[in-house]
């Protein structure tokens, strides 16, 4: 295959420790045993998830399964590791200084990619961008391949659609540590706020990390409205309060998303709700242009376009009540931007694992949008500590207690909001977990 020839040229002598066998350690050993490299797979965990799959297709790799060592990559070129695990680690950060690569499965995927990439970041709305771009190529007649942080891992990709004539990924912050050619037709970083403060020295360190993906980029597509976003004075930006850029609003007389002040569509025929969307949707705008996408397709995909499951999801109306779940929110800033992108008075259930961020940053919206929080899980009472001035708020047991609470308090025209702003592993194994329960609470209501 041609996509392979360019990587096979690289690192063919290298030996591999591929670190964790998840999904993407999976994806990762699967495509360097194919390819004939020198490959372990290192997991500390008895059973992994995908080791049976990995045996069955491969039954003469060698499969570790104790922790990680000095010992263990002394005699390998490279390790490979998964995105949840940390390279700030003191193994790590030794392994770095002998000399051996740490790298990830984007990296793999970016030395031997041949077709133009889109690379999508930024701590909320990466995923509906991701998707949106790709129904905008695939409305204009175009192949178009999905993943990364989002659905199929990259190296599938390469395998299962090699014939696409663009890939569209979804990268976060872990994989964008570990990965240093990726070079994008373009790449933006959508928005920056707090996340992830439990494996970052700080914000700025967040930051920087989420920008390296423009190093290589030769277009760069950042946020008009949040200077953290900014790469250099060439950027194209998109903006909701500036019509001095690129992409942005004009009013027509209605709302509507605009390029270089040509309104292309109503933001009251979009399925997406809220203001954040449309950033989303101008972002979105940027990144098709670049590829050549018509104005007509993207139209099209922007009116058809109904969002991710979990994402500001409506899920009912029940006694002119609307139910919304935002499951994804896993921290502060996607919560605000839900908040924000709603006039109606809300009812916001909150809570989880907070990951070490800074929750007071909420009370502005609170105080502006929200009449009542019910708080639960593992940080709720940092989290009612944080709010009990901004607004009212009532720490529960669990989702089912607080949406039991929120449908006895909502009144005809309020708005119900899963936002929790927080990871959802004390009690769920994933967002989407949370969310399916938070759905079926509701559907048992009506």
């Amino acid at each position: 295959m041609q996509t392979m020839i360019h990587q096979q040229s690289i690192h063919a002598d290298q030996s591999y420790l591929v670190v964790g066998l998840g999904l993407t350690g999976y994806s990762v050993a699967s495509y360097l045993l194919k390819h004939g490299y020198r490959c372990v797979v290192q997991d500390d965990r008895e059973q992994p998830p995908y080791l049976q799959q990995l045996l069955q297709q491969y039954p003469q790799v060698e499969v570790i399964r104790q922790p990680l060592s000095e010992s263990l990559v002394a005699a390998i070129d490279c390790l490979v590791v998964s995105p949840g695990l940390s390279i700030r680690s003191a193994l790590m950060k030794k392994v770095a200084e002998s000399g051996r690569r740490i790298i990830g499965d984007i990296e793999l995927f970016a030395e031997a990619v041949t077709q133009p990439v889109l690379a999508i970041t930024g701590s909320n709305g990466k995923s509906t961008v991701t998707e949106l771009v790709s129904e905008m190529i695939a409305a204009d007649g175009k192949k178009v391949a999905v993943g990364g942080n989002i659905g199929v891992p990259a190296l599938d990709l390469l395998e299962q659609q090699a014939d696409a004539d663009f890939y569209v990924l979804e990268l976060s912050s872990f994989q964008l540590e570990t990965t240093s050619s990726l070079k994008p037709l373009a790449a933006t970083v959508l928005n920056i706020s707090e996340d992830h403060m439990d494996r970052y020295q700080d914000l700025q360190d967040y930051q920087a990390c989420k920008k390296s993906i423009y190093t290589h980029a030769r277009n760069c597509i950042s946020n008009q409205d949040d200077s953290r976003t900014h790469y250099n004075d060439d950027d194209i930006r998109f903006s909701l309060t500036s019509d001095q850029v690129d992409f942005h609003l004009v009013q027509q007389p209605e709302t509507m998303l605009a390029i270089r002040g040509q309104g292309l569509i109503k933001v009251a025929e979009l399925k997406l709700k809220g203001r954040h969307n449309w950033a989303n949707c101008l972002a979105a705008m940027a990144l098709a242009e670049k590829v050549g996408v018509s104005t007509a397709a993207m139209k099209k995909a922007l009116k058809n376009y109904a969002g991710l499951a979990h994402r500001t999801q409506w899920v009912a109306d029940i006694n002119q009540v609307s139910w919304i779940n935002d499951s994804k929110a896993t921290n502060p800033g996607a919560t605000v931007a839900a908040i924000e992108g709603i006039d109606e008075p809300i009812i916001l259930l909150a809570g989880g694992q907070g990951k070490g961020a800074d929750m007071s940053q909420l009370c502005e919206a609170l105080k502006a949008h929200v009449k009542q929080v019910y708080v639960f899980g593992e940080d709720a009472p940092s989290m009612l500590a944080d709010w009990q001035h901004c607004t009212a708020v009532q720490k529960v047991d669990d989702l089912q207690q607080a949406v039991s609470s929120a449908a006895q308090m909502a009144k005809a025209g309020d708005v119900v909001l899963l936002s929790p702003a927080c990871a959802s592993f004390d009690q769920y194994s994933g967002f989407a977990a949370r969310g399916e329960h938070f759905c079926e609470l509701v559907g048992a209501l009506s």
